[in-house]
């Protein structure tokens, strides 16, 4: 239903200029699917894809869709990756291993840490006005990794860094309406905090449905909702089809914005003033966009004492996690 409507808004796009999207990551899991969404969406005249093996190839495949974008896959090489982010309004990172039966997103670390950390390097130094929405787990560690690649190479612009929570509104939709038997785009779920286990916090109190806050099942499902594809796939992968669809919404509503649509608000992890006051500098929440990419982060609002000892519990995950990014790059700065 959210892909259609994305769809449907894409193909009602009026001209404008030019949009270019770089996918890096493209023949993954996450990468193929999201390929595909981004070339029906007419908001994106110029798709780049990028991955260390098939990029050319995935690209070849997509092109053949018919709409009117330009799509191109690029080599794996320095010069490749170079080339595939020059001139890039949106950069989406998707790449990195996936997570296995029993794994949580922290055991991803170690590998995915390396791969962000690299990657963003690539984007500093050839597309560092770009918006960056990084989907690669685990996020609440991986987008601080950007932030201090950014700082470093002297381009951070905490207004075009974003993490992509946007699944677990998703989800919480659509696991609401499975109980209510709504329609999931009637729901409007607010969920804050971060995008693993205890760091999802999901606020049903500010929903039509105040009386689901109590529903312990119900909000541990919204926060490990990613356990149930892994385990579902028996060791094959995890969420890529949802979180493909989700990283398409996130850069579809970014684009929106850039092309002068107001009041465009989605759910995301970004530098964040909520709770800087206790040393911790991301948080994901309802953001205004506009063309610049963070127009304005709006308050989390009113909670009831259910919600108020989940985000106290969030809190204290999300600071460990972090300082983690943030560790890996001063001990790590590789190359």
């Amino acid at each position: 239903m959210l892909a259609s409507k994305i769809q449907r808004r894409a193909f009602s796009a009026s001209a404008r200029d030019l949009s270019k999207v770089a996918v890096l990551g493209a023949a993954g899991g996450i990468g193929q699917p999201l390929s595909l969404l981004l070339k029906m969406n007419t908001r994106v005249t110029d798709l780049a894809l990028y991955d260390i093996r098939l990029g050319p190839g995935v690209a070849a495949d997509v092109s053949h869709v018919n709409t009117k974008s330009t799509v191109k896959g690029y080599d794996p090489t320095p010069s490749g990756l170079a080339a595939c982010l020059k001139g890039s309004d949106i950069v989406l990172i998707p790449a990195g291993v996936p997570r296995k039966p029993g794994m949580t997103r922290d055991d991803l670390f170690n590998t995915n840490a390396s791969i962000v950390r690299d990657l963003a390097k690539a984007v500093a130094e050839s597309a560092p006005k770009a918006k960056v929405l990084v989907i690669a787990n685990p996020v609440n560690s991986t987008v601080p990794i950007c932030a201090e690649v950014f700082k470093a190479k002297g381009v951070y612009n905490p207004k075009t860094l974003f993490g992509v929570t946007t699944l677990d509104v998703v989800r919480a939709s659509r696991f609401v309406s499975e109980i209510k038997n709504t329609d999931p785009k009637d729901e409007n779920i607010t969920v804050v905090g971060g995008h693993s286990g205890v760091t999802i916090v999901p606020l049903f109190s500010q929903s039509n449905h105040p009386d689901l806050s109590s529903n312990a099942e119900l909000v541990k499902r919204v926060q490990f909702g990613g356990d149930e594809v892994v385990k579902a796939k028996d060791g094959a992968g995890s969420a890529t089809l949802s979180m493909a669809m989700a990283g398409a919404r996130m850069a579809d509503s970014l684009l929106r914005a850039a092309d002068g649509e107001k009041g465009v608000v989605e759910p995301t992890f970004v530098d964040s003033p909520l709770y800087k006051d206790q040393g911790i500098d991301f948080f994901s929440s309802k953001v205004e966009l506009g063309p610049n990419g963070v127009e304005k982060i709006l308050p989390i609002g009113k909670v009831d004492a259910n919600e108020e000892k989940l985000i106290e519990a969030c809190l204290g995950d999300l600071k460990k996690n972090i300082e983690k990014g943030v560790s890996f790059v001063a001990q790590n700065p590789g190359n």
